[in-house]
C-alpha cells in the first residue's frame, strides 16, 4: 500500500518519534512511503527512512503548533494528485491545515487517516489541563470529518465522542515501543556518573511537564550522595531558570537533547528509576521506552499513562502535590532495590503483553485496510 504521511520531523517531539517509528516499521513491512512535512534546514532526528520527501511550506514551527503559508494547502494538494497515495495518514501537526484535509481528500477520493496526540487530564484539576480540553473541543467538529481517527486510549474516546465525533470513527491503537531495541542490558552509566542509583526524567522541559515539582522533591529529600538524577531533554527558557537552583551540588545533572538514540538507550539501561510527573499527557513515548527497558517507573495518572502502569505495573500519583508525594517515593526507591527490580519486571512485562511496536503496527494497516474499502469516487474520475 502507497501511504501518504504528513507529519513533522523536527523540531523533536512525541510526534516525531511516533512518525518515525511508525514509518519505519511500514517500510519494513513493505508498504511505500511519501513523506509530508513542513520543510526545514536542519535534518531532524537520526534513524528515520529513506523515503519520498515532499516539502510544504510553512511561516513558524514549534513543538506545539505550525503556522502553514497561504499556498500551502495548495501545495499539499497538488503534491497528492502527483503522488497518488491509497491513503493519507495525518499524525497533526496542530496547524490550520489540519482543518483543511478533510475537503482535499474528499476532493481527491482519497482516505484520510488522523492520529491525534494532544495531551489532556481526564479531570481537568489546573489551568493547564483545561487549556488542553479547549483543544479538543477545537479539533472535535473537524476529526468529525476524517475518516478515522486513532488516538492513544479508551479516555482520549470518550472525551472525543462527547464532543461530537462519530463513535465509529474513533479508533484505539495505543502507542508502541520498539521492545527488541527498548530493551534491559549493560551500560557504564553508574560509572560515569559514580552513581549507586540513578533517576532518570527524558522529556521537554516545559511547564506542563511539572519538572520543578520533581526538583523541588529531589532537593527536599535530601537524596544519597550516591543517588542521581538526570534530566534528558531540550532545556529552553524554563530550564534555564532552573538550572541555577537544581545543579550538580545536589546530584542534578541536566544532559540536554541526546538525538542519538543508542545512547538514549544506554542511559535507560543504566539506570533505575524513571519519573514522570506531568500535568497533562496523551500516552508518553518516553514511558514506554523506560518500561520496556526494566525500569520502575513512576507518572501521573494524567492522559493515559495511569492507565499504562494500573494493576501494579508501575506507581501512579496524582497530578496535585506531586511534590509532596515524591518526597515519600524518592527515598523509598532509593533504599530499597529490590522494589525497583520488582517493578521494572512487572513494567517490561506489560509493554510485551500490550504495547509493542509490532502489535501497534498490525492494527494500523488493519485499519488501513478497512479506510481504503470505503466507497468514494477514485482520484482518476476527479
Amino acid at each position: 500500500m502507497h501511504i501518504a504521511w504528513l507529519g513533522k520531523k523536527a523540531p523533536f517531539c512525541g510526534n516525531v518519534t511516533y512518525g518515525r517509528e511508525v514509518t519505519n516499521a511500514l517500510l519494513d513491512r513493505g508498504h511505500r512511503v511519501s513523506f509530508f512535512h513542513f520543510a526545514q534546514e536542519d535534518a531532524g532526528p537520526d534513524n528515520w527512512p529513506d523515503f519520498q520527501e515532499i516539502p510544504i511550506p510553512f511561516l513558524y514551527k514549534s513543538q506545539i503548533y505550525t503556522i502553514p503559508t497561504f499556498r500551502s494547502s495548495k501545495v499539499l494538494s497538488q503534491a497528492l494528485r502527483e503522488v497518488q497515495p491509497d491513503l493519507v495518514h495525518a499524525s497533526l501537526t496542530l496547524s490550520p491545515l489540519d482543518f483543511l484535509l478533510p475537503e482535499i481528500c474528499e476532493e481527491l477520493g482519497i482516505p484520510l487517516i488522523a492520529t491525534f496526540h494532544p495531551p489532556f487530564d481526564r479531570k481537568r484539576r489546573n489551568f493547564t489541563s483545561g487549556t488542553q480540553h479547549l483543544m479538543y473541543q477545537l479539533y472535535a467538529p473537524f476529526l468529525a470529518n476524517y475518516d478515522r481517527t486513532i488516538v492513544f486510549s479508551h479516555i482520549q474516546r470518550d472525551l472525543l465522542t462527547k464532543l461530537g465525533v462519530p463513535a465509529e470513527r474513533v479508533v484505539v491503537i495505543p502507542n508502541g515501543v520498539d521492545s527488541a531495541k527498548y530493551s534491559p542490558g549493560r551500560s557504564t552509566l553508574k560509572a560515569e556518573f559514580q552513581a549507586e542509583r540513578v533517576f532518570l526524567y527524558q522529556g521537554r522541559v516545559a511547564p506542563e511537564k511539572n519538572v520543578e515539582s520533581l526538583l523541588r522533591a529531589w532537593k527536599a529529600s535530601e537524596m544519597h550522595p550516591t543517588s542521581k538524577l538526570l534530566i534528558v531533554g531540550n532545556h529552553g527558557p524554563l530550564a534555564a531558570s532552573l538550572m541555577p537552583f537544581y545543579g550538580s551540588e545536589h546530584g542534578i545533572y541536566w544532559l540536554g537533547f541526546i538525538a542519538q538514540e543508542q545512547r538514549r538507550i544506554d542511559i535507560l539501561r543504566g539506570a533505575d528509576v524513571f519519573i514522570l510527573p506531568s500535568l497533562v499527557e496523551g500516552l508518553s513515548l518516553s514511558l514506554l521506552e523506560a518500561m520496556s527497558s526494566g525500569l520502575a517507573c513512576i507518572a501521573t495518572d494524567a492522559g493515559a499513562d495511569g492507565e499504562v502502569l494500573e494493576d501494579g505495573a508501575g506507581v501512579v500519583m496524582s497530578t496535585q502535590r506531586v511534590s509532596t508525594q515524591l518526597k515519600t517515593l524518592l527515598p523509598l526507591f532509593q533504599d530499597h532495590p529490590e522494589i525497583t527490580a520488582l517493578l521494572g519486571q512487572k513494567a517490561r512485562q506489560r509493554v510485551l503483553d500490550r504495547y509493542t511496536l509490532s502489535r501497534n503496527i498490525t492494527q494500523v494497516e488493519e485499519l488501513y485496510e478497512s479506510a481504503v474499502k470505503l466507497p468514494r469516487l477514485p482520484l482518476s474520475l476527479i
